[in-house]
């Protein structure tokens, strides 16, 4: 028998500069993902929310997906194969939104991996920085932040665990 565990993050010695991580899958923003968001942080811009103002009085001429959306999903998408097993997210460098998103695009995201460094105060972790780009169906880079987070070394990492049992099928 062989038991699969799907790592989720990874560790410092698994990042390299330069490394690309494809991010699966993507997400279709629905209007009412995009309410909900809207709502939940109190952002009542009637260019998110209204879609007589979005048909006539906005620049892109429909309702654009609040921003903050758009980047929550993005950097959730990142988590499985980036920091997911990370010690703390510690800095969004930069955080640009170079195209609108609208109701019903699906995004994709793509970090590439910038450089690593190993803590200078403490042997059991180090801080990775990368970079994240969101595209939408049509190839069009939406979104793109780098960011840092804290990971542990392997041999330092606290075990996985569960609440019950390992040997469940004996």
């Amino acid at each position: 028998m062989t038991i699969y565990d799907r790592p989720f993050g990874r560790y410092y010695e698994e990042f390299n500069a330069g490394d690309v991580f494809k991010h699966w899958p993507g997400k279709t923003i629905t209007e009412f993902d995009n309410h909900l968001f809207c709502m939940m942080t109190m952002n009542h811009h009637p260019l998110h929310t209204d879609v007589w103002f979005g048909e006539h009085e906005s620049v892109q001429g429909q309702n654009v997906v609040v921003g903050n959306l758009v980047y929550s999903l993005l950097i959730g998408m990142s988590v499985p194969d980036l920091s997911g097993s990370c010690i703390a997210n510690l800095e969004i460098e930069s955080l640009l939104h170079k195209n609108p998103t609208f109701h019903g695009d699906t995004i994709y995201a793509e970090s590439r991996v910038l450089d690593k460094v190993a803590s200078r105060t403490k042997s059991d972790r180090g801080i990775i920085r990368v970079e994240t780009k969101g595209f939408n169906q049509n190839g069009l880079e939406v979104c793109c932040f780098q960011r840092k987070f804290m990971v542990w070394k392997q041999s330092f990492a606290p075990p996985r665990r569960r609440p019950y049992v390992d040997d469940v099928w004996t």
